[in-house]
């Protein structure tokens, strides 16, 4: 490489971990994840601290759906702009946030616990459901859910 070309890049510092190589929950917050993302290395940037200035036009720094969990094949289409990828990722949030007002509702009107709320939507939503999660998945998420509410309430 051209030492003038790499003093010419356009990498910028990463604005989903602000350059630290990590998302940690103040940056899930700002964001406004919460219940979507956990303490990660960061996916943005690979967990290098900067990007290129012209990853921000090709996916939002908030993207759900781009995570370090995913295959490596998955999170370049995402970075590539891949449209059916960032679609699934789309309604994976959509079947997330459905999840969230599911055991709120319930939480709230209905006083149900984790476990009974995870119970009423294996029972009847289920089914009908995009994604697929064990029991015990879906109860600990939903326990995450009144947790949150509840320290919101505070």
């Amino acid at each position: 490489m051209n030492i003038f070309n790499f003093f010419r890049r356009s990498d910028i510092k990463c604005p989903r971990c602000l350059g630290k190589r990590f998302v940690d929950w103040d940056d899930i917050r700002r964001l406004n994840r919460q219940l979507k993302w956990v303490p990660a290395p960061c996916a943005y940037c690979d967990a290098t601290g900067r990007v290129r200035k012209e990853m921000l036009s090709k996916v939002a720094v908030d993207c759900m759906y781009l995570t370090i969990d995913l295959p490596e094949s998955v999170i370049e289409k995402i970075k590539e702009g891949d449209l059916e990828t960032i679609e699934k990722g789309k309604q994976r949030e959509l079947f997330v946030d459905h999840l969230i007002q599911y055991a709120e509702h319930h939480y709230h009107t209905q006083n149900l616990d984790a476990e009974n709320i995870a119970n009423l939507y294996l029972e009847f939503e289920a089914e009908k459901a995009p994604f697929a999660v064990t029991k015990e998945e879906l109860i600990k998420y939903i326990q995450g859910v009144i947790d949150l509410k509840k320290l919101a309430l505070n």
